[in-house]
């Protein structure tokens, strides 16, 4: 036992021998044997040893460049977190919810003067809201508050930083420590650290921020937002850049940039190493140090060289011409060239360490930007050549959705803004993240009609499901019901022969009260009068009663049988997102008169098809009322004949797509061509209360319409029909032109596409044919 312990003890002691024999100059160097151990490695690595590390820059440069002392990590950190005294703000702890109960989600905006200081952007701000349907004159209504004063430019070194804004907000009676107020800001902090400082105390208001660091930006309560021009667009904006002729997706270029290069100061580290990457064959990387007053002061032996290849390349090709564009930060986190590539279908490669994405609440960035991290800066090259030709057109494809359905105007961002906050205040009647990154966007995705997808339009490919099989019909009667021959009556009779009729409502917007319910023809399916006011839109507002997914539109005067009614609905079902109809009308740029032209001659052409007759989704109703500013359901009051203009503009604009015309067994004809148009007519009494229950329209100023009354004029019929066909024509095209100005753009699709029943008009067999009542005897 003890030969045993002997053995081993020699050959631990062997062991430890031989340990410290071959060893022994590694063991020297721990740091319990050297207390100069922590100063040698503070001072690794020595810049003018080269055979240690090649250095990409002498060593002068490196050691001593003349940078102003920048704070470490821990100081930004710290000062960050400083400004905002109440950086613990949640929505439930700073915001007063009692104030959105009543009235809903309403925005005051304090009055503002003409003489005012402010600036161009944020005067687009305040714009926005109060052109919006957010906006309240009353601030008993509001439940949220927008200052007048400019808080965008908050560094003081700018001509457009405003002063002594705790004084100012301090005498506002409403402003309650910043509860239930929204401030907007797009720079903040000055040389040379940029701190997120705002110069004055928010208390507990949303801040929605550029440039926002994640470290300070407070989750369920501010809001990240894009850092914009002044010349951003106020409404409508500019296109994305990617058509279906600029696919496959791979371009001239796979990597760009073009900018500034930071000679000193924060940001100049990531801007400075840009120059390693670029190879000057698919990955191009242009940095100029001509900026600022004392740019010769810091220059260094890449500038001339730099400043001479920067002017080889035009900034816009390079954009068009790239698969991926590099968004490194700046003096800031964002920058301008982030929108820039959204728009250019370039794919952003972000390299801004600790930039909480625009709208990174609702938008999913991992779909449309790859996020790169400063520190591996290198490695990006390689890091986009490994996506595949797919993905980059998938990412391509998301850059445009975004571009056109957040970012492309100054009231794309602001209503972005604002929606986003209000899906906080009802977290069960709120968007999920998937109606915001679909077309066609949460904007167009209005909570208060479903939070399901299957229920809107748009969705029902994506969610695999198909719109109800029955449909209803809602026929605007204007004229009394005098003999059984009329129009109207004999119209009820068709529509209620249809297999896929479900109900029919009779909207009586006439002063006359309507006819017993026994003066109706008799009808297979239910039919309901609710009474109408005198307002043009209220055709479009969302009754309760109407319970089908598909709508058939109908005016009194419109001809259709049975089977052009069972034909189109058989089209809309394949197509529930857009207007399918009979009458259609086309729309032209009149370069010499420089505005938009309308026409009512039947062409191969059209771009609108009038609601007289037309089958669309009962969800139309809900944004023409609820997403549409008061403003455009106004105009449509005051211009007759406007309201199914404006209805093609909104399904247009949501859908990016072009009405479909089917088949129409008769000419379709204006109600000007045998009576008074509706711009004619006497005044109205208010209609009698509608069926108990029902969502009411809300009641306004009455509007000229077309009487009830016969005619009281001695004029003429034909001369009567003649100028209210006129008349309605010259209102058509006011009306066109004055909502591509709301609108901001023209968003109407022409197409040449008319659908028709399979054998129609063919040499065969009528028995063959499925639809055989739609041609002409």
């Amino acid at each position: 036992m003890q030969t045993r312990k002997k053995y081993i003890f020699l050959t631990f002691l062997a062991s430890w021998l031989l340990l410290f024999f071959f060893g022994g100059d590694q063991l020297r160097r721990f740091a319990f044997f050297s207390s100069k151990k922590a100063e040698t490695l503070r001072n690794w690595p020595r810049w003018a040893d080269r055979s240690l590390l090649k250095s990409f820059a002498d060593a002068e440069e490196l050691e001593g460049d003349g940078d102003p002392p920048l704070q470490s990590p821990k100081a930004r950190r710290a000062a960050r977190l400083s400004v905002y005294k109440k950086s613990r703000c949640r929505m439930e702890t700073c915001f007063d919810f009692s104030r959105c109960e009543k009235h809903g989600f309403k925005v005051f905006v304090y009055p503002w003067e003409k003489g005012d200081p402010m600036s161009d952007a944020y005067l687009k701000i305040l714009t926005s809201i109060e052109k919006s349907r957010y906006y309240t004159p009353n601030p008993e209504e509001a439940c949220l508050f927008v200052l007048n004063i400019d808080t965008l430019d908050r560094d003081h070194l700018s001509a457009q930083y405003v002063r002594n804004i705790n004084e100012k907000i301090r005498g506002f009676p409403l402003w309650n420590d910043g509860r239930n107020h929204l401030i907007f800001n797009l720079y903040s902090g000055t040389w040379p650290n940029y701190t997120e400082d705002l110069g004055f105390d928010i208390g507990q208001a949303i801040l929605a921020k550029a440039s926002f660091y994640t470290e300070s930006f407070r989750p369920g309560f501010d809001v990240s937002i894009p850092l914009f021009s002044k010349d951003h667009p106020q409404k409508g904006g500019e296109r994305g850049w990617l058509y279906q002729s600029s696919v496959p997706p791979k371009k001239k270029y796979l990597l760009v940039f073009k900018g500034k290069r930071y000679l000193t100061g924060i940001g100049s580290s990531t801007r400075n190493a840009l120059h390693h990457i670029h190879n000057g064959k698919d990955i191009i990387s242009l940095t100029t140090c001509k900026h600022g007053k004392d740019w010769e002061k810091h220059k260094d032996a890449r500038c001339d060289k730099d400043n001479v290849d920067y002017e080889k390349f035009d900034y816009q090709e390079l954009l068009r011409n790239s698969t991926f564009c590099i968004i490194p930060r700046g003096r800031r986190l964002g920058s301008f060239r982030f929108l820039e590539a959204l728009q250019a279908a370039c794919v952003p490669v972000l390299l801004s360490d600790g930039w909480e994405l625009p709208f990174s609440e609702a938008i999913d960035w991992g779909k449309a930007a790859v996020v790169g991290s400063e520190r591996l800066l290198l490695q990006i090259p390689s890091a986009v050549r490994c996506i595949r030709p797919e993905r980059v057109l998938a990412f391509q494809q998301q850059t445009q959705f975004l571009w056109d359905a957040y970012f492309s105007s100054v009231d794309k961002i602001v209503h972005t803004t604002l929606e986003i906050i209000k899906d906080r205040l009802l977290p069960h009647r709120s968007r999920a993240r998937f109606f915001w990154n679909a077309l066609p966007g949460g904007l167009l995705a209005l909570p208060d009609f479903s939070t399901r997808g299957g229920d809107f339009p748009f969705y029902y490919l994506r969610q695999g499901s198909s719109p109800s099989d029955k449909f209803t019909a809602l026929i605007r009667a204007v004229s009394p019901v005098l003999s059984l021959s009329q129009p109207v009556l004999r119209l009820i009779q068709a529509v209620s022969g249809s297999q896929y009729c479900a109900q029919i409502l009779v909207l009586w917007s006439c002063e006359k009260p309507p006819p017993p319910r026994g003066k109706w023809p008799q009808t297979a399916v239910p039919l309901t009068v609710i009474h109408g006011r005198t307002k043009l839109s209220d055709r479009f507002f969302p009754y309760a009663a109407i319970q089908t997914d598909a709508v058939l539109s109908l005016d009194e005067h419109s001809s259709l049988s049975t089977s052009e009614v069972d034909f189109a609905f058989v089209v809309w079902r394949s197509f529930p997102e857009r207007i399918v109809g009979f009458p259609v009308r086309s729309h032209s740029w009149d370069a010499g008169q420089q505005r938009w032209g309308f026409a009512s001659e039947w062409t191969n052409e059209f771009s609108i098809v009038l609601t007289a007759a037309a089958f669309y989704h009962r969800y139309y109703h809900s944004l023409f009322t609820d997403y549409l500013p008061a403003g455009l359901r106004d105009l449509v009051d005051r211009l007759a004949a406007c309201e199914d203009v404006l209805m093609n503009f909104l399904v247009a604009a949501v859908t990016k797509l072009p009405p479909i015309k089917v088949t129409q067994r008769k000419q379709h004809k204006e109600p000007g061509d045998q009576q008074v148009g509706r711009g004619e007519g006497g005044t109205r009494v208010p209609a009698s209360p509608s069926v108990p229950g029902e969502r009411q329209p809300p009641s306004g100023r009455r509007v000229p319409e077309r009487s009830c009354s016969l005619p009281r004029s001695p004029a003429p019929v034909k001369d009567t029909a003649a100028s209210a066909g006129a008349r309605r024509f010259s209102q058509r095209q006011d009306c066109l032109n004055q909502l591509v100005d709301w609108f901001g753009y023209m968003p109407l699709v022409s197409s040449q596409l008319r659908l028709d029943p399979v054998l129609f008009k063919d040499q065969v067999s009528i028995l063959r044919k499925k639809y055989r009542h739609l041609e002409k005897p």
